[in-house]
């Protein structure tokens, strides 16, 4: 790198330097577990089970990212938690309050359309807060399979926010490490007071989306057709798009 490179282009690049470690770590040592992912969304699907997403916060971006997606798999749906989906409630600090609420995930389960044989991914940066930990305890207590998506270090280096002292990680049949580090800020410089740069939405994207092409891979493998959705910004996406909706319209909510 050109020392008369600007400063500012410097922090560019050690921000794509860290999102990209960051993404071959989980490549190298996830590569089980986003198969094993993979091979469960698939199950979920050839059983004729529904596929819910949920996320609290920013987490709630990764998501939202598989749900109602061109190139996605139409079944996923986005499990809401009124107040917690993201900054769009005043004031904002409201979410990460509400995250804290003891057996607020428990009155979403009740109220949705998710039962045993489903499958839910949650996902939670720190999996530290109430919200997370007992939406994971309840749903397995309703037959639902859970795949929690968090930063295991969080586990070591901070202190659970629910009752019971545990995390997210410690209710899911499958859990995917993020290796984002706590804090979820990447870069520290001179003459700026706190670290900055996070990359947990890169990170927790891409995780997902390699799930979610396993899965399509592992039903294409046994004979299935993965239902995926088109662009509809191309020449006969919303055709394609309708006809899968169409078919699978009794797992897809988003369409209510």
């Amino acid at each position: 790198m050109s020392d008369s490179q600007p400063a500012e282009s410097k922090l560019a690049d050690r921000f794509f330097d860290a999102a990209i470690g960051l993404l071959q770590r989980v490549r190298d040592e996830d590569s089980g577990a986003i198969a094993a992912a993979g091979g469960m969304i698939a199950d979920t699907v050839e059983a004729e089970g529904r596929l819910f997403a949920f996320g609290a916060g920013h987490s709630s971006l990764a998501a939202q990212d598989v749900v109602y997606r061109a190139g996605g798999l139409a079944l996923m749906n986005l499990l809401v938690v009124p107040g917690v989906v993201g900054v769009d409630v005043m004031p904002a600090t409201l979410g990460s309050a509400l995250e804290r609420v003891d057996g607020l995930a428990g009155a979403v389960l009740d109220s949705s359309p998710a039962t045993a044989g489903d499958l839910l991914v949650i996902i939670s940066l720190s999996g530290r807060n109430a919200l997370p930990v007992e939406m994971a305890m309840n749903a397995r207590a309703l037959g639902i399979k859970v795949i929690g998506v968090t930063s295991v270090a969080y586990a070591t280096e901070t202190r659970s926010r629910h009752v019971s002292g545990t995390y997210l990680k410690d209710h899911c049949d499958l859990v995917l490490d993020t290796k984002i580090p706590v804090g979820d800020a990447e870069l520290t410089a001179d003459g700026i007071a706190a670290p900055f740069a996070p990359a947990s939405t890169v990170v927790t994207s891409a995780v997902l989306q390699a799930v979610m092409a396993t899965a399509a891979g592992e039903l294409a493998a046994r004979g299935i057709e993965p239902p995926l959705l088109r662009s509809g910004n191309v020449d006969g996406g919303h055709e394609w798009n309708g006809r899968v909706m169409t078919q699978y319209s009794d797992r897809i909510f988003y369409r209510h």
